[in-house]
């Protein structure tokens, strides 16, 4: 038995470690911001006016959104019945200093919706998605998605079901996206795919632990549904494709913009899941592919900030219901042909 002076030692010896602890993780957190404050925060991808970039808390509800949320509801919502958030996909930074390394083709290879390049940036010490620091990926078993930001040449690559092998990085689909433009609304070209199914950009729709430090998302969010539970056959603006056979004509097309209604009282979430569901609110989040994790924001690997930094987790935001939103004007939807025709 401890006689009670050591007792004491150990319990106020503990706390004093609790304490420290907790200054050094203030210190730590601190640092990190000043950081990102010198840094000048968070870049946006591409130009004003940008349909990710779009305000959208004003636009009309399109006429059959309660039919399709009431169906999506009773379909059990989003994927796990619930919405969760993915942490796993990586945007990996380019500099002067990059590499590139030869781009091999897959098998299969979507043609021609891909970009015919024959080099791919890839940074030091990165990985893909999932992936520590490694950029070998199962495709078996992962998506396997490669981002990579190459601000100074205003481009961002983006490869599906991607791995490094024998010097190369082989993949069955890339993108590469000019961040200096503003795409028309046929995107990369009508019916035509890209690392998601919809047709959009992966990373410009992902949401960072550094915009939740800076107190705020200026864009809207990547959202995705499980397969079933998309119309089958058809998309809508700013979509160009949609995946193949899935739900009926009631379930919401691939390229859908839902909006967190603004009566929903975001102050019931805990702060930095507020933050996200005010961008929700403003900018809605675009159905951009197949899966069961509704939400996807970028991993904490390659970001100033960490998640743990600004206390966000994968079920911060389950409270929020497919109810708790409405369609977005969506116009006249658009059968797919798979016939990608590419725009200059």
């Amino acid at each position: 038995m401890y006689p009670l002076k050591n007792l004491l030692f150990v319990v106020v010896f503990g706390a004093s470690v609790g304490v420290t602890g907790l200054i050094v993780h203030k210190h730590v957190v601190s640092v990190r911001a000043a950081r990102l404050e010198q840094s000048g925060g968070v870049t946006p991808y591409f130009p004003a006016g940008s349909v990710w970039t779009t305000e959208v808390s004003q636009d009309h509800v399109d006429p059959q959104s309660a039919s399709i949320i009431g169906w999506l509801a009773n379909a059990g919502g989003f994927g796990t019945g619930r919405m969760l958030v993915d942490f796993n996909i990586r945007v990996l930074q380019a500099n002067a200093s990059t590499p590139f390394v030869p781009f091999k083709k897959g098998n299969p290879f979507y043609e021609p919706d891909s970009d015919d390049i024959k080099t791919f940036p890839l940074p030091v010490g990165g990985g893909s998605e999932g992936q520590t620091n490694s950029y070998e990926c199962d495709n078996n078993t992962s998506d396997c998605h490669l981002l990579v930001v190459d601000r100074a040449n205003a481009k961002l690559y983006e490869a599906y079901q991607a791995t490094y092998e024998k010097n190369a990085v082989t993949a069955h689909f890339v993108a590469v996206w000019d961040l200096n433009r503003i795409y028309p609304p046929s995107g990369r070209g009508e019916q035509c795919t890209s690392a998601d199914a919809a047709g959009f950009p992966i990373a410009p729709l992902l949401f960072n632990a550094d915009e939740i430090a800076s107190g705020r998302i200026n864009h809207a969010i990547r959202f995705i549904l499980p397969n079933w539970r998309m119309r089958a056959g058809f998309y809508v603006r700013p979509a160009t494709h949609a995946g193949g056979p899935t739900g009926p004509m009631s379930a919401p097309p691939y390229g859908v913009h839902l909006r967190l209604k603004s009566n929903y009282d975001v102050l019931q979430l805990k702060p930095a899941a507020q933050i996200v569901a005010r961008a929700l609110q403003k900018y809605g989040m675009f159905l951009a592919d197949g899966g069961n994790i509704a939400l996807t924001a970028q991993s904490d690997q390659d970001t100033t900030m960490k998640w743990t930094d600004v206390d966000l987790g994968a079920h911060d935001l389950q409270d929020l219901k497919v109810t708790d939103f409405e369609v977005v004007d969506m116009g006249t939807p658009i059968r797919t042909t798979y016939e990608c025709v590419r725009n200059k």
